[in-house]
């Protein structure tokens, strides 16, 4: 973990945010005292991709199959 002070921080502050972009967590120092933690956002994932992915069906039967029957007509 970085620390720094919130001036140096104030004054770099691309460079502070690059190194949290890259991964680190940089910690903020006033007065000697810890006073924030800057961290990377976790990547989300689009509510789509969370679920399981079920098969279509309809009468029982997967979409997929009917559509190659269907080719074969």
């Amino acid at each position: 973990m970085r620390e720094t002070t919130f001036t140096e921080l104030r004054n770099q502050a691309s460079r502070f945010f690059d190194l949290v972009e890259g991964g680190e967590v940089v910690r903020v120092l006033r007065n000697g005292r810890a006073i924030a933690e800057i961290h990377p956002v976790a990547a989300s994932l689009p509510s789509w991709k969370r679920r399981k992915a079920t098969p279509l069906s309809i009468g029982g039967a997967t979409i997929s199959r009917l559509i190659l029957d269907g080719r074969d007509r």
